[in-house]
């Protein structure tokens, strides 16, 4: 059979919007090349941070083998922890091979030994012992004359921060947002260029990225600034070295640029713009972390989500069943957030009343929110009231509101998307009938038409038909 006789094969990518994912340190690191985590492990502070992101039993292994100059057998090893805890060592041993924290080394005799890394080893002994070279920012300083205090950093940070929320909900307070700040939400996948005018509207991870508690949020904006670092002539091992720099500072406190070379200078500018330094001026020779940067590499997830400011962890929203939404709060974010999928009627000073709608809940589905997450955001900021429940009656959103907001969502949820291969242009009958037929009896034929001599097969099942298909055409 000649090679134009072979069924032609295509991905269909018919999956929905992508949803978000939102990396710790491991998932990040281990997403990352082993000469990106060589190059990290130079940096004391960066192995210190892995070091306290490792299970515990990781921890204790990192330590019995910190002054260990010779691989030691994984049998001595396996020895330090009971049967009993079998899983939780196996899960410890597979975090310290995936982030390249200890790599195997054979012994004398044939035996498998681990081994720490040594540029890991010697900077974590740095960073737990002292000594090493002094960090970029640790110059002495005069006192500063116009000090800033923790109350005003932390209503900087928030004033910054929420530009970059307020662009995303589309909201008219949008001063101060760079265009830099606009690429890495478009690449993040958290906005996304209209079809029709080309302006940046939300997307369905982005709607998910608001719901996401505020250290989390900077977290993984960053995350997307350090993949697009090289394009910025930085090296994104030494920006998250710094950031993990700023995470040891102290809040209220401020440090020197006197060390720092252009490149850490430049991104210490838009770490700026981001809020998670307050400088007075560019060229000024100190500058404080904020309570964001020293949140973001700690891993705080306790924070409030959406809305950062004071009130924003208390609920306020209460949904009556007649759809009307009344939402007790002076935040424009919050306000803004509302828009996305109400009809906002009347704003008071403390009050915003607004109205579900199948018109405004289908413009947030077309923008890529799910009526999941926006029952979840109604739930999540809802007045203590609301969550009270009379005798007899369930707490939370009435049933008919969150009945009838599943049903307009279903409305548009008419196809079922699977993923799947596309098999055509056969030559003969003969052949399109042999391969359906053994896909059927396989269970992974998804569709077929026997007039056009097309089928569809499910991602898993493609390389089984496949390789059926290569032994067929031998032997035919």
């Amino acid at each position: 059979m000649t090679e134009s006789s072979k069924s032609k094969s295509s991905s269909l990518n018919l999956n929905p919007s992508p949803t978000l994912q939102c990396k710790d340190l491991h998932e990040y690191l281990k997403s990352r090349s082993p000469q990106f985590l060589e190059t990290l492990y130079n940096y004391p502070t960066i192995c210190l941070a892995v070091y306290r992101e490792l299970p515990e039993l990781a921890r204790h292994f990192v330590i019995r083998l910190l002054f260990v100059e010779q691989p030691v057998p994984q049998a001595v090893v396996t020895s330090w922890v009971s049967q009993t805890y079998a899983k939780e060592q196996a899960k410890s041993c597979e975090a310290l091979s995936e982030l390249l924290v200890w790599q195997e080394a054979p012994i004398p005799g044939g035996m498998p030994g681990w081994m720490l890394a040594q540029s890991f080893k010697k900077n974590l002994k740095v960073a737990l012992l002292g000594g090493g070279r002094p960090w970029s920012m640790s110059s002495s300083l005069e006192p500063d004359g116009k000090a800033r205090d923790v109350a005003f950093l932390d209503a900087y940070a928030l004033e910054r921060w929420e530009c970059v929320l307020h662009y995303m909900v589309g909201s008219a307070q949008t001063e101060g947002i760079s265009a830099d700040a606009v690429r890495i939400l478009l690449h993040a996948g958290l906005m996304t260029r209209d079809a029709e005018d080309g302006s940046a509207v939300i997307t369905r991870a982005g709607f998910q990225f608001l719901l996401l508690s505020t250290s989390k949020q900077v977290w993984l904006f960053l995350q997307h600034y350090l993949h697009t670092a090289e394009k910025r002539s930085l090296s994104a091992a030494e920006c998250l070295a710094f950031l993990y720099q700023l995470s040891f500072s102290t809040l209220g406190k401020d440090y020197s640029t006197e060390g720092m070379s252009n490149n850490m200078l430049v991104f210490l500018q838009h770490l700026r713009e981001f809020g998670l330094v307050y400088q007075r001026k560019r060229k000024a020779g100190r500058f404080y972390p904020t309570r964001l940067a020293l949140n973001m590499a700690r891993g705080d997830s306790t924070g409030p989500p959406a809305g950062v400011g004071p009130g924003a962890a208390r609920g306020y929203i209460l949904v009556e069943t007649n759809y009307r939404v009344y939402a007790y709060t002076q935040t424009s974010l919050q306000v803004a957030l509302l828009g996305l999928f109400t009809e906002l009627l009347y704003r008071f000073p403390n009050l915003v009343v607004g109205v579900l709608t199948r018109e405004s809940l289908r413009a947030a589905l077309r923008g890529g929110i799910t009526a999941a997450q926006v029952l979840r955001y109604l739930q999540q900021h809802a007045h203590p009231r609301l969550l009270a429940a009379e005798p007899g009656a369930q707490p939370g959103l009435p049933p008919t509101v969150v009945d009838q907001i599943k049903l307009w969502e279903s409305e548009r949820n008419r196809f079922t998307y699977t993923e799947g291969v596309v098999y055509n242009q056969f030559l003969s009958q003969a052949d399109f009938v042999v391969l359906r037929d053994h896909a059927k009896l396989q269970g992974v034929l998804t569709w077929q038409n026997e007039r056009s001599r097309t089928m569809v097969v499910t991602r898993q099942g493609h390389d089984d038909v496949k390789k059926f298909w290569k032994r067929y055409s031998k032997t035919s």
